[in-house]
């Protein structure tokens, strides 16, 4: 995690701590010539706008203190999305009986993604039951393996 991603989660915690909010990520990135800091925050029943712009403006006045950005950048505070990462062992127990998407540093089993429905997580383990054409077949991901995870949606 970069210096300013850090000192942006210690700024941001207390707010979401306030308000019930749970911090999902923080990404500081440059696109083009722009430096743009998404904060992305959720909750059971899911966020709303205002939420979103209540969070932007304490946090902006936090940040406005501190000054920890060296660069103009746009701040941006928003919900994950319906296919919302996870990263952290929590996500994952949360995600138990729900459609996954996982990319594994390396092959296991010969494949790199799996998708399916999380079964189990037992802080080590990652159980992903898979379809395949008529049968299904689970899959053991070692935590320490997955490079990526996120919730998946199904059509």
């Amino acid at each position: 995690m970069s210096k300013v991603t850090e000192e942006v989660e210690q700024l941001v915690t207390p707010i979401l701590s306030d308000l019930q909010l749970e911090l999902v990520e923080i990404e500081y990135v440059k696109e083009g010539k722009d430096w743009f800091l998404r904060v992305f925050i959720d909750k059971e029943t899911g966020v709303d706008i205002e939420e979103c712009g209540l969070v932007s403006e304490r946090l902006s006045e936090k940040l406005d203190e501190i000054d920890p950005i060296p660069y103009n950048y746009f701040l941006e505070v928003s919900s994950p999305g319906a296919e919302r990462p996870l990263k952290k062992e929590q996500d994952f127990m949360k995600a138990i009986g729900k459609n996954v998407f996982i990319k594994t540093y390396e092959p296991i089993d010969g494949e790199k993604t799996f998708e399916g429905v999380l079964t189990d997580f037992d802080g080590h383990i990652v159980k992903v039951e898979m379809k395949i054409k008529t049968r299904k077949k689970t899959v053991e991901l070692p935590y320490e393996k997955i490079a990526k995870a996120r919730l998946a949606i199904v059509f």
